[in-house]
Parts: structure tokens; C-alpha cells; sequence
């Protein structure tokens, strides 16, 4: 069977590499990407992205996988938009801080900018909240 990955990457030591990071710096923010399209089925996305909160992971992003070359891996599957959505909730009811899904999503996709946008807003109300519970 041919694969996806680096063959010097595994699933563990992916998981492992982010797990370190968090131990060595609880505040440094991990991320991860899920490629979707390569035969996947439901419970190997659920399973990973319990792997991923396990290990404390911030933020996922999913995409489609798309065959660069014929060389590389065929897609199995095009994701529809709603099944998109679906992932995105219950990714962030598992307790992400961030997630980006959808079809053209890649893991650099925005990610960065749209959580940042977001952690700051969620500061700035937290702020407003403790300056209005001051003034009373």
C-alpha cells in the first residue's frame, strides 16, 4: 500500500512531536491538518480528533485531499460542504479553539489570522465584562 505521509512521519510520532511541544511550553499553541478524500471513514476522523485532544491540540483544520500527481495517491472521495460543517462542530464541542473546514482549506489556510482575529475579540470582551463588573 502506497502512503500520504513522509514514511519518517508517522501517526505516532506525529502525535507525540505535538504532545512535546505542549509539555515543554503549555502556552505555545499546536495545530494540525486532516486531509479528507483518501477512503476515511467516520470513526477514523472521530478517533484522531480524540487523539488530538488527548495530546491538548488547539487547532485543526480539514481539507480535501487532492492528487497532485498520478503519482501520488488517488482520491477516494469528494467531501461534500455539509460534511465539512458537521466536522467543524463536533470538532469544536470536543473543546478546539480554533477549527477551519472545508473543501479548499490547507493547513496554513488562515488559520493563524481567523484565530487570532477571534482570541482577540474573545479578549476584548472578557475585558469589557471585568471593566463593567468594576464599575458596579
Amino acid at each position: 500500500q502506497r502512503r500520504v505521509r513522509d514514511r519518517r512521519a508517522g501517526y505516532e510520532q506525529s502525535l507525540s512531536v505535538l504532545e512535546h511541544v505542549k509539555k515543554v511550553n503549555e502556552v505555545a499553541l499546536t495545530k494540525t491538518s486532516i486531509m479528507l478524500g483518501l477512503g476515511e471513514d467516520d470513526s477514523d476522523i472521530r478517533q484522531t480528533l480524540r487523539d488530538l485532544r488527548e495530546v491538548d491540540v488547539d487547532v485543526v483544520t480539514f481539507g480535501q485531499y487532492l492528487q497532485p500527481s498520478r503519482r501520488h495517491l488517488p482520491v477516494k472521495e469528494y467531501v461534500t460542504p455539509e460534511k465539512y460543517e458537521e466536522w467543524q462542530v463536533e470538532a469544536e464541542e470536543m473543546g478546539f479553539k480554533y477549527v477551519a473546514s472545508g473543501p479548499l482549506v490547507r493547513s496554513s489556510y488562515k488559520a493563524g489570522e481567523f484565530f487570532l482575529k477571534n482570541l482577540i475579540k474573545e479578549r476584548e470582551r472578557d475585558s469589557e465584562m471585568q471593566n463593567e463588573t468594576s464599575v458596579q
